[in-house]
């Protein structure tokens, strides 16, 4: 597997060996998770499962498929972005003592430089100088 932005562009699929590679590999395209699927709503789904996996004392199950919204406007959808925010919170709740994942919580972490450079949505972080 190799994972790659703009794989097909790079020295990995060009000169001698890449009608090899090309023959054994197949190029797959993962774009932003979709908030609304027809009538399922896959965005909200991921984020359950996320949620179910947290061992936190304190945190109240769906509260975060409630804030699908927010996270997917927060994230732009893309599936790395949702993981660290919520992989970072989580540790935060631990390290504070607090147990429990929140919007508050949520908006004072930073996000990967894609993310905040995609969003429309104004938290608390600002650009760093």
């Amino acid at each position: 597997m190799y994972a790659s932005i703009d794989v097909a562009a790079t020295p990995l699929f060009a000169g001698v060996r890449a009608a090899q590679l090309a023959g054994r590999a197949s190029l797959v395209e993962c774009g932003a998770f979709p908030a609304r699927l027809g009538k399922r709503e896959p965005f909200t789904e991921l984020i359950a499962g996320l949620e179910a996996a947290l061992d936190l004392r304190a945190h109240r199950a769906g509260t975060l498929p409630r804030l699908a919204p927010y996270l997917h406007q927060r994230t732009a959808g893309r599936i790395g972005s949702l993981t660290c925010l919520i992989r970072q919170a989580a540790i935060t709740a631990v390290l504070d003592g607090t147990e429990r994942i929140t919007k508050t919580s949520l908006d004072a972490i930073r996000l990967d430089h894609l993310a905040d450079d995609l969003r429309p949505w104004s938290g608390a972080q600002g650009a760093v100088g």
